[in-house]
């Protein structure tokens, strides 16, 4: 984050704000340059040394120069409403392929490739005829259309359940993704049992359930995932993530906003009218005046903050493994250059029951035996996060995020759960390569291999997710109940508002939790 004197470890310059900011993510900074904009003075309070919190880039392999989006790392929910309104200097870049699911099919290494023009016959190729293609593309019309529905609600208060209802238009559409499992719907439209994965995977990112848990938590996860921007597509954040932060935090100060790092708020005081928020610093304890605070971090931290009793506790359920190659591995499908393969989502052990498989070992209290996961390649897309040496020299980046591995798996002893499940995971991945990837890794300045891998707990310690979850909490469906205000956001208090991914319509990469408690804060 560039220094300045709004972006310091100094001390605030004023003793009372129109609003204070509890955290410096990337929806505390929404809400700051949005209400800064609107004239208010803003504070935001942030505990690290920098902001992004888990949208950020760092180089996190010694002595080299590749900037990875370490924990967040695709774009779809972000509006380009806010991209525009902020003037942030921020974009996106198109995957040139959705993705690619290897297989074995009579002993023979194959795959499913989707995207581009080679779609339909890739399908033709592991089904044996066209009816798989057909389900998939009637399939994903239906969901473009709820998408074009729903996903422009997400920045307007919150409609009532029959509101969105009749804003979807299409009683088969809502009842397949909101009043049934999803695993119904899957069933019902694939034959397939690998295009029933790739299609499920979408429910479980981030979320730990079966395709048919009665709770509908999976279809939520699901609807998040296919309506961003409304179109669904996951998009590549040209310069890592922190680019976003940094173009956040840019508009943020442009418009007035105080951004204090190594500021760590330790409670919250209230009348309803007035708040004090107690802060922690490099130079002492003290307090600092708001007429509102924002709070951009989890339910948990926010009762922390008041003193209030906590919620029911999250519990996150995924691995994140970040990789530098040397050069991308070679497939045993040789029908797929890797190049293609890994630009867009490449598929692991994810197919419909080895999910299943895998979602009842770990209910069970056990390691999947076959983890699945998903991985991707930045430096395809966007190069610019490799120094010039590296991409010269044919270096990639890989992305690996793994699925149906809670919290509770890792509580006994969190670095040997987590080694075991990164080998276990790497051997799924393994099996479908022509060589080890180990072979591939790049070495840092010490010579060890350029890999990482953060579990849920150690997400919880370096990030404050509430049991590593990424969402902060379950993901709620995008309409009011009895429970929420007019935009998702407000608390017991009327002048604290929660600007995190706890919020109702929060979770993913989307700024909607801070534009809606601007929102709300102004009165809107």
């Amino acid at each position: 984050m560039p220094a300045d004197e709004t972006s310091s470890p100094g001390a605030p310059t004023h003793a009372a704000y129109d609003a204070v900011i509890v955290g410096g993510g990337h929806n505390g900074l929404v809400a700051a340059a949005y209400l800064a904009r609107a004239g208010q003075s803003v504070l935001v309070l942030e505990r690290l040394g920098g902001t992004g919190g888990a949208a950020v880039s760092t180089r996190p392999f010694h002595g080299i120069d590749a900037r990875l989006s370490r924990y967040s790392y695709l774009v779809s929910l972000l509006p380009q409403k806010i991209v525009r309104e902020l003037g942030l200097d921020f974009a996106v870049r198109k995957r040139t392929v959705s993705s690619y699911t290897p297989a074995l099919r009579g002993g023979r290494p194959t795959g499913l490739l989707v995207g581009g023009d080679s779609t339909r016959d890739s399908f033709a190729a592991l089904t044996g005829d066209g009816r798989e293609y057909e389900a998939w593309e009637r399939f994903y019309r239906m969901t473009g259309r709820v998408a074009e529905r729903v996903f422009p609600t997400l920045t307007e208060p919150l409609p009532a359940r029959e509101e969105l209802r009749a804003r979807v238009e299409d009683a088969h559409a809502w009842s397949m993704l909101f009043e049934e499992p999803i695993g119904v719907a899957v069933e019902e439209n694939f034959a397939d049992d690998l295009v029933r994965g790739v299609v499920l995977t979408d429910a479980l990112i981030g979320t730990f359930a079966d395709a048919h848990d009665p709770s509908l938590l999976q279809n939520r996860c699901f609807l998040y995932h296919v309506i961003g921007n409304s179109t669904g597509d996951w998009d590549v954040p040209v310069g890592g993530m922190g680019a976003l932060t940094d173009a956040l935090a840019d508009a943020a100060r442009a418009a007035g906003a105080e951004i204090r790092v190594l500021h760590e708020a330790t409670r919250i005081e209230t009348d309803g009218t007035r708040a004090e928020v107690t802060v922690r610093s490099p130079g002492g304890e003290h307090t600092v005046g708001a007429r509102r605070v924002l709070v951009n971090a989890s339910p948990q931290a926010l009762a922390a903050l008041l003193g209030q009793e906590p919620p029911a506790p999250a519990e996150g359920a995924q691995l994140k493994v970040n990789m530098l190659l040397t050069r991308l591995p070679r497939l045993r499908d040789r029908s797929v250059d890797p190049h293609q393969a890994f630009a867009g989502t490449f598929h692991i052990a994810e197919g419909y029951e080895q999910l299943a498989t895998a979602y009842r070992e770990a209910a069970a209290g056990h390691l999947p035996g076959a983890p699945p996961s998903e991985i991707y390649c930045h430096s395809l897309t966007d190069p610019s996060i490799l120094g010039p040496g590296l991409a010269a020299r044919g270096y990639q980046t890989l992305t690996l995020f793994g699925l149906h591995t809670p919290a509770r798996l890792f509580t006994a002893d969190n670095e040997a759960a987590r080694t075991a499940l990164l080998d276990a995971t790497l051997a799924e991945l393994d099996a479908h390569l022509d060589e080890p990837i180990a072979d591939c890794l790049a070495l840092d300045a010490e010579g060890r291999p350029c890999i990482e891998a953060k579990t849920p707990l150690d997400l919880e310690r370096d990030l404050m997710l509430p049991g590593g979850h990424i969402f902060h909490r379950d993901l709620s469906f995008p309409y009011a109940t009895e429970e929420t205000g007019r935009w998702g956001v407000e608390t017991a208090h009327a002048n604290v508002l929660l600007c995190g991914a706890g919020a109702v319509r929060g979770g993913g990469v989307s700024g909607v939790p801070g534009h809606n408690a601007a929102m709300a804060a102004l009165g809107r």
